[in-house]
């Protein structure tokens, strides 16, 4: 959600802008964490359609992100002055949302703002976790090192998104293909033959009968079926903008087979990096276990992760807080965090467990495709024999009627 704040900063300075958090009270903490005195604090009015459309298309890709933080670092660590990084920035970016961005950053850096106090002002843009590293590393300063690591992190993040998402745009295409193919001969074809074999007295199988009541209603009622999809689309993508709808969603994801088992490895691999990070970045545990449940992308492993803070701010361990959570994360994470625990390597035992992690996803990634390819094509094998035997089998009894 969006949330609109005027506040001021300890020096007395007046700030307007938008801040993006689950709710009212994580935007409090997020403006407080940033030394912001809120004089005001509401969710900012929800955008038209068009808005949004205007938004999605226009919107700053992970791969624009990736781009931005990997200049970003070069030249910082080329010894480029801050004012002169930005302004490079702003002739490279290609991307209009995110170059306006980084306008406003030069605007509020000129005007005295600290970097991450200029980025969490763009919170559709920067994440918690990001503004959260730069940060710490204002405070360490190591800004160059840490946009470093974050160059890195959006680079596996959008590595690993990209290989799940082309593992599944071939069986999207099959089975679009197939309902397209579906419709034109429901809707065109098999009504002109059903009605030369109607007046021949030749019987029709239920299939085929099924498809032309299917084709015949969508000829009459089309734009009734549209506008359904569309107000059923709608409901269903402003319902999953809510707290409750990601969770419902995030919950029947996890418990679809085969890919409960993909999403779970993939969200321990970012729950390994993302914490190794933060705490590389001098961010307190408690603080770094937070943020890191808001940038795995799954409400569920939020919620779960926000249960382990609670139980390490009150004194347990981190790994004895995994192993209450089991079904989230395998007793080999519990008991590799027990190790760097006791070790004092915690952040390298992290960096181990999210390589570990990040092979097994891109392994399953891998078998998943080989596997889906074929049984798909059986599956669409045997749809499209129904289709065509639809159409054979009345021309099969016509001509041995003869």
């Amino acid at each position: 959600m969006k949330f609109r704040y005027k506040a001021r900063t300890k020096e007395g300075e007046l700030q307007v802008g938008f801040v993006e958090a689950p709710t009212k009270e994580g935007a409090v903490g997020i403006l407080a964490g940033h030394g912001l005195y809120i004089l005001s604090l509401a969710e900012a009015e929800k955008r038209n359609l068009s808005e949004q459309l205007l938004g999605f298309l226009n919107r700053v890709s992970a791969k624009d992100l990736m781009v931005f933080t990997r200049q970003f670092a070069t030249l910082l660590s080329a010894n480029v002055p801050l004012g002169d990084t930005v302004k490079t920035l702003i002739n490279q970016t290609r991307n209009p949302i995110l170059k306006e961005a980084i306008i406003d950053i030069r605007v509020d850096l000129d005007a005295g703002l600290s970097l991450s106090q200029a980025l969490s002002r763009h919170g559709n843009i920067f994440s918690v976790f990001y503004v959260n590293m730069i940060q710490s590393a204002e405070i360490t300063g190591r800004v160059e090192n840490i946009m470093s690591y974050l160059a890195d992190y959006i680079e596996k993040q959008v590595a690993l998104t990209s290989k799940v998402r082309n593992a599944l745009i071939y069986p999207v295409i099959m089975v679009v293909l197939f309902f397209a193919v579906s419709i034109i001969m429901g809707s065109i074809v098999l009504p002109q033959i059903g009605v030369v074999f109607k007046d021949l007295g030749v019987g029709l199988p239920a299939f085929t009968n099924l498809l032309i009541a299917f084709g015949s209603f969508l000829s009459s009622w089309w734009w009734a079926v549209l506008l359904a999809i569309a107000a059923l689309a709608a409901f269903i993508l402003d319902y999953l903008k809510t707290p409750e709808g990601r969770t419902v969603l995030d919950e029947i994801v996890l418990r679809i087979p085969v890919f409960n088992r993909l999403l779970r490895q993939l969200y321990v691999a970012r729950f390994a990096e993302s914490l190794s990070i933060l705490i590389k970045g001098g961010i307190p545990i408690v603080q770094a276990i937070e943020v890191t449940g808001r940038t795995i992308s799954s409400a569920v492993y939020e919620e779960v992760l926000h249960q382990v803070a609670e139980d390490v701010r009150k004194g347990g361990l981190l790994s004895q807080s995994l192993v209450k959570k089991e079904t989230f994360f395998p007793p080999l994470v519990s008991q590799m965090v027990s190790i760097g625990e006791s070790t004092g390597r915690l952040e390298g035992l992290l960096d181990k467990i999210s390589a570990f992690y990040t092979r097994e996803v891109e392994d399953l990634v891998g078998n998943l495709v080989e596997l889906i390819q074929p049984m798909l094509m059986i599956v669409i094998g045997v749809l499209i024999g129904l289709l065509f035997a639809s159409i054979l089998s009345p021309i099969y009894k016509l001509v041995s009627t003869f």
